[in-house]
């Protein structure tokens, strides 16, 4: 079978490698000069089941209104009048009770371990390098109600049968010893010791190169007009002159799946805007071991190599993706805190890009009613 997937992130590569692997002609087609040259360029890095969950969360609208007058705010939201935003906003609040926040983080968290799961037989059937680590997860909590409230995840842990540790602030320097200097300014914290990290952008790119070698076509420096469709079937992808064809097609366009399925499905994904630091590593002792989740400021800090990766934040403002000055401080000012002595934070390099999101943010996988399209 042919099969279209539009998009080039680590969603669309991965998809195009695991039809390869079935026996199908696959084509890949992006804007972009190669492969994970936008969300999937500079991420978090980590790679952590249990701690997927939505922000649709209880508490947070309330949260959002105090945020709004802090500096280093998690959340930012700049109103812009469309139709769509407020829809999407009103099914976030919707979702932001205890009933749903429980229902959507054990999807996605049961979603997160498969998928991790296949990761591990992917890097063990092609021995795929990406700065790689299993080294776990730490969530850190600065207040005593952090703490407490960590009980709420933890059922949906247990229930998914997740391991993880509850540590006082005393215990975090034997996972992560470059705590120590700075276990004072902490209450505990939550260790998943089965997560992993990863460079999102060097694992795409490699993956990719694995798929073309394997068969795949990438169409890059092809920017997509628009999707052709008569009555319920999608027949091809318009590029410029060039119209595609196939027997099958993957949207994998993250937050401008929106536009392009207009008028043939209506799909709840909305730009999340992030940001990131990508710091060099001066001081091996003074960096974290593997990744570290900072639940005041939702910002995560993790090891690669020789670089510390540090990302967070959301911002619902659309598709602006200006880098904002006072965004880059409050990621040095949470890295400083933490890890003062391990990076190079003026050769850092700064970055922002647009999460799709969902307003229970779950993702959106599976056959549409068209024929010859999968969303």
């Amino acid at each position: 079978m042919r099969v279209v997937i539009l998009g080039s992130g680590v969603v669309g590569v991965t998809s195009a490698w695991y039809l390869s692997q079935a026996g199908h002609d696959v084509t890949v087609i992006d804007r972009e000069s190669g492969p994970a040259q936008g969300t999937s360029a500079a991420n978090a890095g980590q790679i952590s089941p249990g701690y997927a969950a939505p922000w649709a969360a209880p508490g947070v609208p309330l949260k959002a209104i105090k945020w709004m007058f802090q500096r280093h705010a998690p959340l930012a939201v700049r109103l812009d009048g469309t139709p769509f935003q407020l829809k999407w906003m009103w099914q976030m609040l919707r979702n932001c009770d205890t009933r749903h926040y429980m229902e959507n983080k054990g999807r996605m968290v049961r979603l997160a371990e498969y998928s991790r799961d296949c990761l591990k037989t992917l890097r063990a059937e092609t021995g795929i390098k990406y700065e790689g680590r299993q080294g776990g997860t730490l969530q850190l909590f600065r207040t005593a109600r952090q703490y407490e409230n960590a009980t709420r995840d933890i059922a949906v842990l247990e229930d998914a049968g997740v391991p993880y540790q509850l540590l006082e602030s005393s215990r975090l320097a034997e996972v992560e010893p470059a705590l120590a200097e700075v276990a004072h300014k902490l209450t505990g914290g939550l260790r998943l010791p089965n997560d992993e990290t990863g460079d999102c952008q060097l694992f795409t790119q490699r993956l990719a190169h694995m798929a073309e070698q394997a068969g795949v076509t990438f169409r890059f420096n092809t920017p997509v007009e628009k999707l052709l469709y008569e009555n319920e079937q999608i027949y091809g992808v318009k590029c410029a002159d060039e119209i595609i064809k196939a027997d099958a097609y993957v949207m994998a366009f993250g937050s401008y799946s929106t536009a392009m399925l207009k008028g043939i499905v209506d799909i709840p994904v909305y730009p999340l805007k992030g940001y990131s630091l990508t710091i060099p590593i001066v001081e091996p002792d003074g960096a974290p071991v593997s990744t570290i989740l900072d639940e005041t400021y939702k910002i995560a800090i993790t090891r690669f190599d020789k670089r510390i990766r540090v990302g967070g934040m959301a911002e619902i403002v659309g598709f602006n993706t200006d880098l904002q000055q006072p965004r880059r401080e409050t990621l040095e000012m949470v890295v400083r805190d933490l890890f003062p002595r391990g990076g190079r934070i003026e050769q850092a390099t700064f970055w922002t890009g647009l999460r799709p999101m969902t307003p229970d943010g779950t993702p959106v996988v599976g056959r549409t009613r068209f024929k010859k399209s999968v969303a």
